[in-house]
């Protein structure tokens, strides 16, 4: 492992990049799973001169794999089959001392961590396969991170399906520094994330005083492909309408859920991050939840303590996109410490000009607002 490099300092505010990711090594299963289930790890494999990503035995995605990341190349050419899986890849996506050099280039302090294939559906019933691939990707994150313990801050993932396996992994993923919990923002087994059959691993993220992230899900399928049927009508509409609405499709019901189900009573200081949906629509949902509860909230089946809208403004935080015009407004409509920012690097739907973007939209705030935004409420929010 390369030795760290000392931080570049070369601005005066904190900045914190708070929606990143890592472009897992395609062989990063084979080499971190646990033996036993070596055979099964998931792998790209070369089909006939296709790439193909293969998680349990099952073929997720038959090509077009350099789409996975993409922010390096040109979208066009992206899914015509002149680039690989690598290709996508920026060094940045998976060499930590290449990241450091990233963050020194957009004059960023430090960075939030994602996964890119440890979120992609997991096309089997067999839990303990599931479980194993999410310590083999922690346990590689953990050795991402090590390489820059001061600048990446990862985020665990654990088998919701598994109760007991993911309240150990969440143990011990806490217990290494990591800095909060992707929380999958879909139905898990007949059960919403805010149920209380999951306050076991919310008691752990209130307990750390870390957040559970709610972040945007790749799914081809089903329930949490929100507005599937508009997108897959002929003529399709392209890829603008799936990105552009499928992240606040998942993000509204998701955290409308939470709130409705109680979670925020049963769990005051719990916080939540929504990642990767923008901001603009959090004030909106304030006052939609807002005006419906009021009307009919003694119809629901909770008696909630607060307006559905106290409970984003006391504990949901928002990861704004770069070029919103809205995050003055949100400042005052869900919290001044409520609103972060992140660049999704290196997706397809990235930017790689994302850190002055967002310099550029935050320029006419005050500046502690400024401040605020760009790291400070991110450094409180994940104890950076």
């Amino acid at each position: 492992m390369d030795p760290p490099r000392a931080r570049i300092e070369t601005h005066d505010m904190t900045v914190v990049d708070c929606d990143s990711h890592v472009m897992e090594p395609a062989n990063l299963w084979e080499e971190y799973i646990d033996p036993q289930f070596r055979k099964q790890a998931i792998r790209i494999e070369t089909i006939d001169g296709n790439e193909k990503l293969i998680i349990a035995d099952q073929v997720v995605l038959p090509g077009g794999l350099a789409g996975l990341g993409g922010a390096n190349l040109e979208r066009k050419d992206i899914f015509s089959g002149k680039y690989t899986y690598a290709d996508g890849c920026p060094l940045a996506s998976y060499n930590g001392n290449a990241r450091c050099d990233l963050l020194d280039e957009w004059r960023v302090d430090k960075c939030v961590v994602f996964p890119t294939i440890g979120i992609l559906p997991i096309p089997t019933d067999d839990l303990d396969l599931i479980s194993a691939y999410f310590r083999a990707y922690n346990n590689w994150q953990a050795d991402f991170q090590m390489s820059q313990p001061d600048r990446i801050a990862p985020i665990a993932v654990v088998n919701w399906r598994d109760l007991s396996s993911a309240c150990a992994e969440l143990d011990h993923c806490l217990k290494r520094g990591f800095k909060g919990l992707f929380v999958p923002p879909e139905v898990i087994d007949g059960n919403r994330p805010g149920a209380e059959h999951f306050d076991p691993i919310w008691a752990r993220l209130q307990e750390a005083n870390l957040p559970g992230c709610l972040h945007v899900i790749v799914r081809f399928s089903g329930s949490a492909a929100p507005f599937s049927s508009w997108h897959s009508a002929q003529p399709s509409l392209g890829p603008t309408f799936g990105f552009g609405l499928g992240a606040p499709g998942q993000m509204m019901p998701a955290l409308s859920a939470m709130i409705l189900e109680g979670l925020f009573d049963r769990f005051s200081a719990l916080k939540v991050a929504v990642v990767e949906s923008g901001c603009g629509w959090a004030g909106y949902l304030i006052d939609r939840l807002n005006e419906k509860h009021a009307l009919l909230g003694g119809l629901g089946p909770k008696k909630l303590t607060l307006m559905p809208g106290e409970y984003v403004q006391r504990n949901c935080y928002f990861v704004a996109e770069p070029d919103e015009r809205s995050i003055g407004s949100m400042l005052g409509l869900v919290g001044q410490d409520k609103i972060l920012w992140g660049s999704d690097f290196p997706h397809i739907d990235s930017d790689l000009d994302a850190a002055n973007s967002i310099r550029t939209s935050v320029s006419a705030l005050p500046e502690t607002q400024q401040s605020a935004v760009l790291g400070a409420n991110a450094c409180k929010l994940f104890q950076l």
